[in-house]
C-alpha cells in the first residue's frame, strides 16, 4: 500500500482512482445503466454500482465534488459519458426494441436485475436479521410495488408539455430532484415515478427534433429536469453516505427490499399492463412469452456469472 493510500485511510477518505482500464470501463457501464433506467422500469443504476463495488465511491464522489473536485471529476467522467450513451441508446435503441418485443425485452432486463440481486444481499451477509431490519426489508419491498400500483390504478392524466404555467417548471425541478433520488437509492425507478405523475410518456414522445421545432419551450422543461437532477445528486449522495456510515446494515436491508420490489414492478407497471391488455390467446402472444422466458433466463445467467466473477476478483485482491 502506498503512503498516499495510507494517508487517505487514516483521514477517512475514499480512494477514487481507477486502478486500470477495466475499472474505467466498469464506470462507463454503470453510467450506461443509469441512462437506461430512464427508459426501462425497474432498471437500477445504483444496483449495478453495488455489483461493481462502486456504490460507495459513487456517493462519495458526488458528495465531495467541490471538496475534492479533481479526484471526484476523474471518477465521475466515465460514469457521465456512459450515462449519455445509455440515455441515447435507451431512447433510440431500447425504445425501438420495446416497441417491437416489449415483454421479451423487459424480461431480459428483469433477468439481469434478478441475477444481480445476490450482489445486494452480499452486503448484509453475516448481519443479524433483527425484527427492525426485517421490517425495513418488507417496507422496502412494498414501496416500489405501492408506487407501481398507484401509477397503474391511479390512472393519472397525461401532462401536456405545451402551454405550461410558471409553476409547472418548478414541478419539473422537483421531478428532476426526485429522479436523482431514484438513481442513488437502489430499487427505486425513475420510470415508475414519472408514470405516477403522468409525465413519462409525454417526455419520451417529446424527444423528437420536429417536436422541438414546434414547441421550443420543452427545452426549458429538460433544463429544469437537469438542474433538479444535479442538485439531487449532490445533496442526496451526502445523506446516503452518512446513512451507510452510521446504519449500514439497516440501510442495506432496506435496499435489498427495494431492489427485489423493483424487479417485481418490471412486470407490473402502466406500460406493461397495456401490453397485457392487448394480448390475445394466439401464437404471437405465446411466442413473445417464450422469447421472454428465454431472455429472462439468459439475463439471470449473465448477471449471475458476472456477480460470481466479481466475488472471485475481490477475494483474490484481498
Amino acid at each position: 500500500m502506498s503512503s498516499n493510500d495510507q494517508d487517505q485511510q487514516q483521514s477517512g477518505e475514499i480512494d477514487l482512482r481507477y486502478k486500470n482500464g477495466k475499472e474505467v470501463f466498469k464506470g462507463g457501464v454503470l453510467g450506461a445503466f443509469i441512462g437506461l433506467a430512464v427508459i426501462v422500469p425497474g432498471v437500477s443504476g445504483s444496483a449495478v454500482a453495488i455489483i461493481f463495488r462502486l456504490y460507495e465511491k459513487l456517493l462519495y464522489a458526488l458528495g465531495g465534488i467541490f471538496r475534492r473536485f479533481k479526484e471526484s471529476a476523474r471518477f465521475l467522467l466515465p460514469v457521465v459519458l456512459g450515462g449519455i450513451v445509455g440515455l441515447v441508446v435507451g431512447f433510440f435503441g431500447v425504445k425501438a426494441l420495446l416497441n417491437l418485443l416489449p415483454f421479451a425485452i423487459v424480461a431480459l432486463f428483469a433477468g439481469l436485475m434478478l441475477g444481480a440481486f445476490p450482489a445486494v444481499t452480499d452486503e448484509i451477509k453475516g448481519e443479524k436479521p433483527t425484527p427492525l431490519r426485517i421490517v425495513l426489508f418488507f417496507l422496502g419491498l412494498l414501496f416500489p410495488l405501492g408506487l407501481s400500483a398507484l401509477s397503474v390504478f391511479g390512472t393519472p392524466d397525461m401532462l401536456s408539455l405545451e402551454e405550461l404555467s410558471w409553476y409547472h417548471y418548478l414541478l419539473f425541478l422537483l421531478a428532476g430532484y426526485a429522479i436523482a433520488v431514484t438513481q442513488l437509492v437502489p430499487g427505486l425507478s425513475a420510470t415508475a415515478l414519472l408514470m405516477t405523475f403522468g409525465c413519462f410518456t409525454p417526455l419520451v414522445n417529446s424527444v423528437d427534433p420536429a417536436y422541438w421545432q414546434e414547441n421550443p419551450m420543452v427545452l426549458l422543461v429538460y433544463a429544469c429536469l437537469a438542474v433538479g437532477f444535479v442538485l439531487g445528486l449532490l445533496t442526496v449522495s451526502n445523506g446516503m453516505s452518512r446513512l451507510l456510515e452510521k446504519k449500514r446494515a439497516s440501510a442495506f436491508y432496506t435496499i435489498a427490499g427495494l431492489s427485489l420490489g423493483s424487479i417485481l414492478t418490471m412486470f407490473f407497471n402502466p406500460e406493461i399492463m397495456e401490453i397485457y391488455a392487448g394480448w390475445n390467446m394466439d401464437a404471437a402472444m405465446w411466442g413473445e412469452i417464450g422469447i421472454g422466458a428465454v431472455l429472462f433466463a439468459i439475463g439471470i445467467a449473465a448477471a449471475t456469472f458476472f456477480v460470481r466473477f466479481e466475488r472471485r476478483r475481490v477475494i483474490k485482491n484481498q
